[in-house]
């Protein structure tokens, strides 16, 4: 029935609604990617609630392998745009990997990721975690409670193997912060050595997020850092313990976006408008009422065309909660954000915390001055088309003028240090000075030299 739209796309605009503002469209058949994750719900919704077709767009959504097929159907043009890993499209610009000019005019969503170990792991670190007066374990779990378990299957000559899904995605900087955080070396990036496993002590190699859990099943992997529902596929499966999500690492972290390439972008702008209305549509929709259409999202998702996975799995955390041990499940309501906290405006800060990330692990080779960070930033985040966006839906009266952050100049407020694991703020308009703070990773003029890090 879906593919029946195309047939009719001369229609469709004649029942539109009345309040909605058609833009006179460059292009409106479309086909996005998307990778089977509980976060691309805002293409799911934005097509299954008629967002799209409000818009005079007629959209077409295609599950893909992974996230490098996803990336080159965007540059290549095979994919008018994508749910993207935010590392993507700043990567792709400066030219790490695969090099493109991505942009980004729409964050699609906040947190949603978890690290789940082993059951061998977790009963090897469950005896010395603390427990709360309920008889739980007390959360956030740090990564130093790993370290010895590391340590002892290092000493066996067991290289203690990770996964995480691609090299410049959010789970592979939050997988290191967190290993770093607990005084676990994770691994650099040289020119020369694009393993990522310099002078590591965790190895971390990438892994397709739907085949986490088969591959920790295997024993190929001790542990892992994905976004959902694969880490509660742990659970119900009775194979893994999740120990922390990234809400706990770093609340209200920005997580994936929606990438176009720059010359769709230039070569489309009102389609590019168009679609960014529909996936504002979408992510209010997603948080409106206190999440009150989630157990509806869940059962779109759950659809084999889009995540596939169990109903039951997908709302284990999608309706705000969260399980770690088999039957320790606990009130989790921002575990996934779509729209609250500003959650879909691009933010310069956003893009440059990745950045760093990039710096603090090799991947960015040497120093960079802090105005470089920015230039950057503000070629690939776009706040200046969301906000046009979003200012048409509030002329339609389609959106509420005060869930808009009008007045930024890209950057959010530092984030504190109480909302991250290891107690160290960040600025984003300082990354160098942010570099500077962290314990492990590079700093200053700081080079990987064969296995060594000079400087």
């Amino acid at each position: 029935m879906k593919h029946l739209l195309l047939s009719l796309a001369a229609t469709t605009a004649l029942v539109a609604p009345a309040h909605a503002e058609m833009l006179d469209l460059e292009k409106d058949v479309l086909t996005f990617g998307f990778i089977k994750l509980t976060d691309m719900a805002p293409l799911a919704v934005a097509y299954e609630q008629g967002f799209f077709d409000d818009e005079g767009l007629f959209v077409t959504l295609e599950a893909q392998a992974n996230w490098k097929v996803l990336l080159d159907g965007v540059i290549s043009g095979t994919l008018d745009g994508a749910h993207m890993l935010a590392g993507q499209p700043i990567a792709a610009t400066i030219g790490y990997g695969t090099e493109a000019h991505i942009i980004t005019p729409f964050s699609m969503d906040l947190n949603g990721n978890g690290i789940t170990v082993s059951n061998e792991v977790w009963e090897m670190m469950k005896p010395a975690l603390p427990v709360g007066d309920d008889g739980l374990i007390e959360h956030p779990i740090s990564a130093s409670y790993l370290k010895p378990v590391i340590d002892s299957y290092n000493a066996q000559g067991k290289p203690f193997n990770m996964g995480m899904v691609f090299p410049v995605s959010t789970h592979n900087y939050e997988l290191r912060y967190w290993l770093a955080a607990g005084g676990i070396e994770p691994g650099y990036y040289s020119p020369e050595n694009v393993s990522g496993q310099i002078g590591a002590e965790a190895l971390l190699s990438v892994t397709p997020p739907p085949q986490m859990p088969s591959t920790l099943e295997a024993g190929t992997i001790y542990g892992y850092s994905v976004g959902e529902p694969w880490n509660q596929q742990a659970v119900f499966k009775g194979i893994g313990v999740p120990v922390i999500t990234d809400y706990e690492l770093w609340k209200n972290n920005p997580e994936k976006v929606f990438g176009i390439s720059s010359t769709f972008a230039e070569e489309n702008p009102n389609t590019t408008l168009a679609v960014t209305k529909a996936l504002i549509r979408a992510a209010q929709w997603l948080d409106e009422n206190d999440n009150a259409n989630r157990e509806d999202a869940v059962e779109i998702l759950a659809r084999p065309e889009y995540v596939g996975a169990d109903y039951e799995v997908i709302a284990n955390s999608m309706t705000g909660t969260f399980e770690y041990e088999k039957g320790d499940k606990r009130e989790v309501p921002d575990f996934n954000v779509f729209f609250r906290y500003n959650a879909n405006y691009p933010y310069y800060s956003d893009a440059i915390w990745y950045l760093t990330q990039m710096r603090r692990w090799g991947q960015i080779a040497e120093a960079k001055p802090d105005s470089w960070y920015d230039e950057v930033a503000r070629s690939v985040y776009k706040p200046e088309i969301f906000l046009e966006a979003a200012r048409m839906l509030v002329d339609e009266g389609l959106a509420q003028e005060a869930d808009f952050d009008w007045d930024s100049d890209g950057y959010k407020d530092p984030t504190p240090a109480a909302d991250i694991i290891d107690g160290i703020p960040y600025d984003g308009r300082t990354p160098n000075a942010y570099l500077e703070s962290l314990p492990i990773g590079l700093k200053g003029e700081q080079v990987v030299v064969g296995n060594e890090i000079q400087g």
